[in-house]
């Protein structure tokens, strides 16, 4: 199981941090990924990382903003995101999936069996 949390209402500028605790598997060795989801449009992604750690990536308009990192001992993922805009507003939610970790496959939802149930994140401008 994944849950989400830490969304909210922020001003533009604002930071918030989300969190995606892991439960109920094994999930060192997958490949984690926050996407995000507004009213109207289809789910988009976010960033990823791998089960090391020692890759992400980070959709163009979030670079730079927005950081992702794992705790392997808490089992649990987090995105920092910090310079928030009114366009970042929407649903955010996380995903793992185990196997090929490359930007194409790791950017397309589809390929993620599983998903966490989501947080709203609202920034006012």
């Amino acid at each position: 199981q994944l849950q989400a949390s830490g969304g909210g209402l922020v001003q533009a500028g604002g930071s918030l941090r989300l969190s995606c605790a892991v439960s109920g598997g094994t999930f060192s060795t997958y490949g984690m990924g926050w996407f995000r989801q507004a009213p109207g449009k289809e789910r988009e992604f976010v960033a990823s990382i791998s089960w090391s750690s020692n890759s992400t990536y980070y959709q163009d308009s979030v670079k730079g903003r927005f950081t992702i990192s794992r705790d392997k001992a808490k089992n649990t993922v987090y995105l920092q995101m910090n310079s928030l805009k009114p366009e970042d507003t929407a649903v955010y939610y996380c995903a793992a999936r185990s196997g090929v970790f490359t930007y194409t496959v790791m950017k397309n939802y589809k390929n993620y069996p599983y998903w966490g149930q989501g947080t709203q994140v609202t920034v006012s401008s």
